[in-house]
Formats: structure tokens, C-alpha cells, sequence
């Protein structure tokens, strides 16, 4: 199978277009389209399929795309390997997060160490990231720590406090700490089904026994945020994510505090990658100067 028509296949199915693709590749347009046809008539397979102006993938193609992009990474690294020597000399490391927070972090202390190494970030909740780093899509993850999943290293970095954010005018503002016993009766604001600081609150309350109500799903800490403001209810967020605004206040749980503890993941079939293996690296290193907890 020819690297150049999987990488014509990956471009067409990233930009949704021949032409874009083409752009993106630095080649004419009848090439790439003569690369991917020949991807195409070589295993007797349809792997788009055109409907107006836009490309689709075909049901082929959509279990393609997984193996290409790990067949691209796993490239990607064997040319960096013979080029440098085995010297972080060059290369592009794509990183998923379900929040900037403790990411941005960690590569401010990668790139001090590493400047000539490409790094992007890519943000989305705890499932989509998770997908991201299945599908090759992201090469690291940065998660809290939601389930053990075979077949991934995970590296413990640190601990976060759930908190409550409230108006400023909430009765809770006043305070330091409530006990969570007292969100009974409150009108919570909850985040969608995928996110760890929902599943944390919820577990520590069932815990204790707590009925919660919740007012509203929102889909975004910034819209979280922007609900409390107007006091449409009371939300919780980790601590290390607040924003602090004068209209806003963060109160602590009294008690057994309830916790969320973020790890960075990584494919256990890379964790050899020279690329990877650095971050990891910083990332430990970082992790033993903040005093986080080591698993």
C-alpha cells in the first residue's frame, strides 16, 4: 500500500474536498484525484462518495480512515527517528485536553526544554478526546481520570478540587465552605453526560445521600459560567478552572472534599515513540515539582 495514496486519502477525507485537498498536499488536483482512484481500483473498494459539491466518506472509508491516520503517525515518527538520529531536532506532537488548564502547562515546560518540536492543542469533552486519541487524531491526551482503559498508560498529574460557583448574591456566597448535604432543594446547573465534574458531584452526592435537582444541561464551562452570572442556578466546576469574576464567588465542599485527578494517557503501542516518550517525560518530571500525587 502506497504512503503517498494514503496520504491523498487522509487529506481528501480531512478537507472534504479534491481540491482542497490538493492545496493542502502542494499538487495538482488531477493528481491527487489520480492517487486516491488508484488507492481505490487497487483493492476494488469505494472510499467517497460525491453528493453536490460535498465528499463523504463511504462505510469503507470510515473504517479506513482510524488505520491511515495510525499508518500516518507511525510515519511520521520512523522519518523523524532516521533524520535526527534519534534527536528531537523536528516533529509535531498533537494534544488533546478537555481543558487548557493544566495542558497549556504542561507544554509551556515542554517547549523550554524542546523549542523546536510543533506542538498543537486540540479541546473537547472527556468522549471525543478520548475518541481523538483512538483514532490517532491526537497523539497525548490530557483527561481526568473517568475510567481504566486497556491498552492505555496513564499518568497521574494532579488533583483538583470540585467546587461550587455561585452568584455573588447566592446565599452560599457569604461562606467558605457549604456541606454538600446542603444542595438539596438547589438549582443546579449540570454539564453534559460526558463530563467528569458532573460524574464526580454526582457520585460524592448519591454518597451522601443527596437528592439533586438540576435546573439545566449546559454544554460548556464558558456557558456555565455565563448562567451563574445571571443566576439562573449554581454550577460545579474544577478548581483549577475557575475564572474569578467579581460577580461570581467559589465555595468549597466542607468535609470529604470531592476530587477530580487529571492524567495524561497514551497508547501503550506508542509509549516507544522518541516523540512521545519526551513529553511523557517533562510531563513526570513537571508532576514531581508541583507535588502532584504519584499513582
Amino acid at each position: 500500500m502506497s504512503t503517498i495514496r494514503i496520504r491523498a486519502f487522509l487529506a481528501v477525507a480531512q478537507c472534504g474536498s479534491f481540491s482542497a485537498a490538493a492545496r493542502l498536499l502542494g499538487v495538482s488536483q488531477p493528481t491527487l484525484t489520480t492517487q486516491v482512484q488508484g488507492l481505490e481500483k487497487q483493492h476494488g473498494v469505494q472510499l467517497f462518495i460525491r453528493r453536490g459539491h460535498r465528499i463523504e466518506l463511504t462505510d469503507v472509508g470510515l473504517r479506513l480512515l482510524p488505520i491511515a491516520r495510525k499508518l500516518s503517525a507511525l510515519e511520521i515518527e520512523a522519518n523523524s527517528l532516521l533524520h535526527d538520529s534519534g534527536q528531537l531536532n523536528a516533529g509535531h506532537l498533537k494534544l488533546g485536553a478537555v481543558s487548557p488548564f493544566h495542558a497549556i502547562e504542561m507544554v509551556d515546560a515542554y517547549r523550554k526544554r524542546y523549542p523546536l518540536i510543533d506542538i498543537s492543542i486540540k479541546v473537547g469533552n472527556s468522549g471525543s478526546v478520548f475518541k481523538d486519541l483512538e483514532e490517532y487524531t491526537v497523539d497525548l491526551a490530557v483527561l481526568a481520570r473517568f475510567h481504566e482503559a486497556e491498552g492505555y498508560e496513564v499518568i497521574p498529574y494532579a488533583r483538583d478540587a470540585v467546587a461550587l460557583c455561585v452568584n455573588v448574591e447566592h446565599p452560599f456566597a457569604s461562606r467558605g465552605q457549604v456541606d454538600i448535604r446542603e444542595l438539596e432543594g438547589e438549582r443546579l446547573l449540570q454539564r453534559e453526560s460526558g463530563s467528569v465534574t458532573r460524574k464526580a458531584l454526582e457520585q460524592a452526592a448519591q454518597a451522601a445521600g443527596v437528592p439533586l435537582a438540576f435546573a439545566m444541561e449546559i454544554g460548556s464551562r464558558e456557558a456555565l459560567r455565563e448562567a451563574v452570572i445571571r443566576g439562573m442556578g449554581i454550577g460545579a466546576v474544577s478548581e483549577g478552572e475557575y475564572s474569578p469574576d467579581p460577580r461570581l464567588r467559589l465555595v468549597h465542599f466542607s468535609g470529604e472534599p470531592v476530587w477530580i485527578e487529571t492524567c495524561l494517557y497514551c497508547l501503550k503501542e506508542r509509549r516507544s515513540s522518541l516523540l512521545l516518550g519526551s513529553f511523557i517525560e517533562v510531563v513526570e518530571q513537571l508532576r514531581g515539582k508541583t507535588g502532584a500525587p504519584v499513582a
